[in-house]
């Protein structure tokens, strides 16, 4: 089992995660409730279920799921058979479910949304880290995040055996190719000034800044980065500038990186590759919630 941070393991009693399940739940219930479920069953029928996997994949977001079906009726009972992070077969069951019927299938469906998506996030981050491990690389995500998923999407991607880019515009600076044109525009100086007014005016934050070729990179490491973005290069380029930064700077590549192609990136010898798709086209992974017999 991958082992998370406590912070983001308690995801599901931040506020921020709360109204987040409280919207979702209004969405789908709205004012008049299941009406489907309200027109079959009485409120005094009980049964138990369970959701179980239809296919391979890791685990993400049962606290979220289950803190879905406590919202919607305190008194259901859930118990967790697995742990987010581990990796589940056809037929697993991760989840038992009992209490009251119409209380399990009017949160049937936000419940597997959360933790679907989540465990799709951690599913496809598993992959690419399977393959850059013999390498020592890290698979980082990216701000290219659902709104108001960021905090449950990047802890999917640790569950998934990946680490965490920066959260947001406020804990890191990135200068990127629109900041680097700006400045370049405004002839404000080199890229390396660039790196240096982010580190005058933010001393006690991490700079990373994103180059297109050898010569940026030349250009920046004087000013001592603490990261340095490779966009877009071949592999072979990037091979190059792993050896131009000696031991100046971290080097993290990405765009346009596959399952295809991402060992050949880390055989480069980057220090991590981030992915824009563990968050922003990943597929929702098959589980499914079945009443018992």
């Amino acid at each position: 089992m991958i082992k998370v941070p406590e912070v983001l393991a308690a995801l599901a009693t931040q506020a921020a995660v709360e109204e987040l399940i409280g919207m979702a739940l209004k969405e789908d219930l709205g004012a008049r409730g299941d009406v489907t479920t309200l027109s079959l069953v009485g409120p005094e029928e009980r049964t138990s279920a369970v959701i179980l996997s239809r296919e391979a994949c890791r685990l993400a977001g049962q606290e979220v799921a289950a803190a879905v079906f406590r919202a919607v009726d305190p008194s259901l009972r859930v118990t967790m058979c697995r742990d987010d992070g581990d990796d589940l077969q056809p037929g697993e069951v991760c989840m038992e479910l009992s209490g009251a019927v119409l209380s399990i299938l009017s949160a049937e469906r936000t419940a597997l949304n959360f933790l679907q998506r989540l465990s799709g996030v951690a599913t496809a981050t598993r992959m690419y880290a399977e393959i850059v491990k013999p390498y020592g690389t890290m698979i980082l995500d990216t701000r290219k995040t659902t709104p108001g998923w960021r905090l449950l999407q990047k802890y999917a991607v640790l569950c998934g055996g990946g680490a965490n880019h920066r959260m947001g515009l406020y804990d890191r600076v990135m200068i990127k190719d629109n900041h680097r044109n700006y400045w370049r525009q405004a002839n404000r100086g080199s890229l390396a000034d660039a790196v240096m007014a982010a580190r005058n005016a933010y001393p006690d934050t991490l700079v990373e800044i994103e180059v297109e070729s050898p010569d940026d990179l030349r250009e920046v490491l004087a000013a001592r980065p603490d990261w340095v973005l490779l966009d877009n290069m071949p592999p072979d380029v990037m091979a190059e500038c792993v050896a131009l930064r000696g031991g100046a700077c971290r080097l993290e590549a990405s765009g346009g990186i596959t399952l295809e192609t991402v060992e050949a990136v880390a055989a480069t010898g980057v220090d991590a590759i981030s992915l824009g798709c563990l968050t922003h086209s990943v597929r929702a992974v098959d589980l499914s919630l079945e009443i018992k017999q």
